[in-house]
């Protein structure tokens, strides 16, 4: 977000024009930095294959502007999968890591020809039964690693759904010798914003470990972790450090086994959380011999991370930039305890005020509900200094659209 002669704008866009255009609430994106990101994450992990975790945020356009940036796709499920089959994307570079699905959803996968990533031996013995070695697939492990932030968000530890635990490599072995399964890839996500490199070292280390055993396997999955700023200092992830890690390892291998590996990574939250914006209109300032509230047009039907995750998203008056600073507790429209911000320091808020919630990019629509009967909003694509609308606001047609009345 720039900041011009006091007034915020996003490619040279104000948000006032933003939201006499579009209305609020609104998300907004900057293609921008999304780009930017892409470059980033090449120029220091050398030679990674990029797959973009969908589930962050869904949107075709979202979707098409990383495959023109040749980012491949990681999906979760099979309407995600068909979503990128939309954008754009070939079979060969949705990569389909589901959990806790009926083996049908496998079966879905197979048929459409994507990259099946397996997640429990319930699953692999189902998989080898019906293909063998007819069709490949990549086995998502669980190291038994606690890291990344909340523990919400922490996939790799030892109480994790995720993942085939390494402690029972036996039995993977044993499926993959019984029904000659072909294991192309093997993938560990240990969870979001992870800061420690010795949590990426330990995957590297179980991971290139396993490939001398598993000779068929060519690639190797770092899924995602790494962590993004949401204060001004706040520390974040040494992506070039991570990049000389891996590197190192890969040719450590390579003089080894004769084997190159392709090294692949699943960035979510790297990719877009930066380039999005929550747009929201004070509806009230209320007062309280306790707590003085700014109340919004938005709730956590919108974004549900604050009052899920504890996670800080950072909040600015864009309609004032400059005047006194108070102490607001920032909170939402929905009938719940919903709170943006506590006790965040704000340029004096009135009624009317614009505010701007920050790193709103990941998780945040594609989180979004009708709660309390109110319409999700908007997003808006600022792409090439041009805003284009790429979602329309809910009607209260569309949100009855499935119900069927009983008594009519």
């Amino acid at each position: 977000m720039e900041n011009n002669t006091g007034k915020h704008r996003i490619q040279g866009l104000s948000f006032r024009s933003l939201a006499d255009q579009f209305g609020t609430p609104l998300y907004i994106y900057d293609s921008a930095r999304i780009i930017s990101q892409i470059s980033t994450l090449r120029s220091k992990v050398q030679d990674i294959k990029i797959k973009y975790a969908a589930k962050a945020l869904t949107n075709l356009s979202i979707l098409k502007l990383m495959r023109r940036h040749g980012v491949g796709v990681d999906v979760v499920s099979i309407q995600e999968a068909q979503i990128a089959r939309l954008a754009g994307y070939e079979s060969r570079e949705i990569m389909f890591t589901p959990n806790s699905v009926s083996f049908d959803e496998i079966v879905a996968g197979v048929e459409m020809g994507l990259n099946i990533n397996l997640d429990n031996l319930p699953m692999l013995e189902k998989f080898g039964a019906k293909y063998g070695n007819s069709y490949p697939c990549c086995l998502r492990l669980n190291p038994n690693i606690m890291a990344g932030g909340n523990y919400k968000i922490s996939t790799g530890h030892s109480h994790s759904k995720f993942g085939i635990n390494i402690l029972q490599k036996e039995s993977i072995l044993n499926n993959i010798k019984r029904y000659n399964i072909q294991v192309n890839g093997l993938h560990i996500h240990t969870g979001s914003e992870i800061l420690d490199l010795e949590v990426f070292q330990k995957m590297s280390d179980i991971l290139f470990g396993l490939a001398e055993e598993f000779t068929d396997v060519n690639f190797l999955d770092f899924g995602g972790g790494i962590k993004v700023a949401y204060k001004a200092g706040e520390p974040v992830t040494d992506i070039e450090a991570l990049g000389k890690m891996l590197s190192d390892a890969r040719e450590t291998f390579a003089r080894k086994t004769g084997r190159k590996l392709e090294l692949w990574m699943e960035p979510g939250k790297f990719l877009v959380s930066e380039a999005g914006y929550l747009l929201v209109r004070t509806n009230v300032v209320k007062e309280t011999p306790a707590v003085t509230f700014v109340g919004v047009d938005s709730g956590l039907n919108q974004l549900v991370r604050p009052m899920m995750y504890d996670a800080y998203h950072e909040i600015v008056n864009v309609s004032n930039t400059s005047g006194e600073k108070k102490v607001y507790t920032v909170v939402g429209n929905v009938c719940e305890t919903d709170t943006f911000g506590k006790d965040r320091e704000l340029h004096e808020v009135h009624e009317g005020d614009l505010l701007v919630i920050l790193n709103a990019g990941a998780y945040g629509y594609s989180m979004a509900s009708n709660y309390n009967s109110r319409l999700r909003p908007a997003e808006v694509l600022i792409h090439e200094g041009v805003a284009k609308l790429i979602r329309k606001r809910d009607t209260l047609e569309q949100m009855l659209s499935g119900q069927i009345d009983v008594f009519e």
